[in-house]
């Protein structure tokens, strides 16, 4: 079932990114078969164009994700949206300065959590500047806390547990650039989709690697 237009913009370039990951991953004719499914159908030649212009709707990016699940199943739908973020953080997120440079000295000197916190916030900011997202970052002991007041992942669909798998993926590769190349283990505590007021995501702050 189509989910209702929201009002609130997502940019355009992180929703084109976001597909050419996926087709990486993916391939061509398995996005194309995603976007027929997902009512998108006008984006299968012409993906939005590679601005910072706010020109998709939550419902539009939601809608990707849901078909991803609907088509592959929890698990997997899941899982791909997840491998698309990391690439999407790499060609859209990093390049357009929306986190302090990883070589940056002042950054290197902080501890690691406070290194984390510092280029979460910045990204979250960044983030809420160009979209319609509305995000904090919380330090907590031996974890952050990234909530999504306004999540264009989840919009306007329902599930019985956390979906929002595309944020998940790039919260993951974002740590990683920010601690030089660490993995940190990042989980969905809450999600809207599934009955929560917001989508929550505990970042620990101890590298798992």
């Amino acid at each position: 079932m189509p989910i209702p237009k929201s009002g609130f913009t997502y940019p355009n370039r992180l929703t084109r990114s976001f597909l050419l990951a996926l087709e990486d991953v993916m391939g061509r004719h398995g996005v194309s078969a995603i976007l027929n499914f997902a009512g998108l159908s006008q984006w299968i030649q012409h993906y939005p164009d590679d601005s910072l212009e706010r020109g998709v709707d939550f419902a539009d990016f939601s809608t990707i994700g849901g078909a991803l699940e609907e088509m592959y199943g929890p698990r997997a739908g899941r899982g791909l949206a997840r491998r698309s973020a990391w690439l999407t953080f790499d060609s859209a997120v990093r390049p357009s300065a929306a986190l302090p440079a990883a070589e940056d000295p002042g950054l290197i000197a902080l501890p690691l959590p406070d290194r984390l916190q510092r280029g979460l916030g910045e990204m979250a900011r960044w983030l809420s500047e160009f979209g319609d997202e509305q995000i904090t970052v919380q330090g907590g002991d031996g974890s952050l806390v990234y909530t999504v007041h306004r999540c264009p992942v989840c919009w306007g669909r329902k599930s019985t547990s956390p979906t929002c798998a595309a944020t998940q993926g790039l919260l993951e590769e974002a740590v990683r650039y920010l601690s030089g190349g660490l993995s940190f283990r990042v989980f969905e505590t809450r999600c809207i989709a599934a009955g929560g007021e917001a989508c929550e995501f505990r970042i620990e702050t101890e590298p798992t690697s």
